[in-house]
């Protein structure tokens, strides 16, 4: 007879520590994996919580241990693994079961999933998970995607692995297809962002402040005190404060300012632009993952133009302090900006308060403003956090300091693309009279494109000269 709650394959580190939750939350739990050996090695180093696991090498039987409805969690590499894991399922399966994939997915694709499965009668599940390995084995954020029935069938042990912030859990059902997906591919690139900012202003404390990284690391240590208290101000702290063992200096002082990418955060920055949303943080955080990759090149660059000026930056670390706020208000407000479209264009209805909510642990973004993010948009605030009123007296406080920044960062020559485009942002957003009227000129001088005039309405065109002189 089955006995297994609910099935996992795939028992990579994810995969496994996502089976040891379950397990350790009392519900019994199948599992396979394509290398039977793994199998065998994860159960017999399960300890006490062996026995709540069912290893399965054969895949038919496997699913024959996991009581009906089924729900099975696949923690495969993203992209064709999923479909052709789906494919070994599906002769397998039976009405109601349903495939709970776990993987950094791209939305389109767990819409496509969606699409082909449900006529089957098999639900399908798009569950974006964050937390890393320390997450996943101890309480992750989880954002579900997909079928509703079978969102009820899986629940009660995705809820119960979930983090919890002060007893609630970090977990949410937010809408079908592919939305539990594209809410965490926005999710990483509010993140790609938010280590970008970091990054720049450690970069302002070594180059503009002359800070050592143990004394840099004091100064994040303190900050995660106050408003900029976070899982990421946390860790920075204590990457900072690492010594090499084997030299005696500082670690980050060693590794090299090559930085990787798996592809989440372009993700977002593409669907950003697709719905035409701007969100120049996410945008320059990708850019700048792309540059420092470029290694060789930066370094022959600096040979040619010379190294920056030694000129000190004349601000403070309480403007710095200041400045990162800011820049990472507009940071999220940019990223909600963007789930608040692709839900009106997806009929996803996404609850963004109930996002903010799930994000406030367990998750890499985890911060303490996400409670007041959760709670203005539970008062109705627009889309665009900037406008919110808790968050127009942060910004009033806080972008007189990203302005200093910003500047110090223009005449000292260290670079800060992700402050920059925050602060370009907000000063373009609060700008009730822009510059696109030339350009709507201009478009209409070469293309014919028509402009709008106030009281006369749109596709008004302009007496142009007809020829031009060399």
């Amino acid at each position: 007879m089955a006995s297994a709650d609910i099935g996992l394959i795939g028992l990579a580190v994810m995969g496994s520590n996502l089976a040891l939750n379950i397990a350790e939350h009392g519900y019994q739990i199948a599992v396979h994996n394509r290398t039977a050996a793994k199998i065998d090695e994860f159960v017999n180093s399960a300890g006490p919580l062996k026995s709540k696991i069912i290893g399965k090498a054969d895949l038919a039987e496997f699913v024959q241990e996991i009581k009906r409805p089924r729900s099975i969690i696949i923690m495969v590499k993203a992209g064709k693994p999923v479909d052709e894991m789906i494919e070994q399922l599906l002769p397998h399966l039976e009405k109601g079961d349903a495939i709970i994939e776990c993987g950094n997915s791209l939305y389109t694709d767990t819409n496509r999933r969606f699409d082909y499965l449900t006529p089957k009668g098999i639900g399908y599940l798009g569950v974006g998970v964050s937390g890393g390995e320390e997450g996943a084995r101890h309480g992750p954020s989880i954002m579900v995607g997909g079928s509703k029935e079978q969102w009820h069938n899986a629940e009660p042990v995705l809820t119960a692995i979930a983090a919890k912030f002060k007893g609630e859990p970090c977990c949410a059902y937010l809408g079908e297809g592919g939305a539990g997906h594209f809410v965490k591919t926005i999710h990483n690139g509010i993140e790609y962002g938010d280590m970008q900012m970091i990054a720049e202003v450690y970069g302002v404390m070594r180059d503009g402040l002359g800070m050592n990284p143990i004394a840099a690391s004091e100064v994040f240590k303190q900050w995660n005190k106050g408003p900029l208290n976070s899982y990421l101000i946390e860790i920075t702290g204590h990457v900072l404060a690492c010594v090499d063992a084997q030299t005696g200096k500082p670690l980050v002082d060693l590794i090299l300012d090559k930085a990787g990418q798996k592809g989440t955060g372009r993700w977002s920055a593409i669907v950003a632009q697709e719905l035409a949303v701007p969100a120049t943080v996410i945008e320059g955080a990708v850019a700048a993952r792309s540059l420092s990759a470029m290694k060789d090149e930066r370094v022959a660059a600096e040979a040619i133009y010379g190294k920056r000026s030694a000129a000190k930056a004349d601000i403070t670390l309480d403007v710095l302090e200041q400045a990162l706020l800011a820049g990472k208000i507009v940071s999220y407000a940019q990223g909600f900006a963007v789930m608040a479209k692709a839900s009106e264009e997806n009929g996803w209805n996404l609850p963004l308060g109930t996002i903010a909510k799930i994000w406030r642990a367990g998750c890499i973004i985890r911060s303490r403003f996400l409670d007041q993010m959760a709670a203005a948009y539970e008062k109705g605030s627009s889309a665009n956090l900037l406008v919110a009123p808790d968050f127009v007296t942060l910004m009033k406080g806080a972008h007189p300091s990203l302005r200093k920044v910003v500047a110090a960062g223009a005449l000292g020559e260290f670079p800060l693309p992700c402050l920059s485009a925050a602060l370009s942002y907000f000063d373009s957003y609060r700008q009730g009279l822009g510059t696109a009227n030339l350009i709507q000129g201009q478009r209409d001088f070469f293309g014919a494109h028509g402009f709008e005039i106030a009281g006369r309405g749109p596709d008004q065109h302009g007496t142009w000269p007809s020829t031009l002189g060399n």
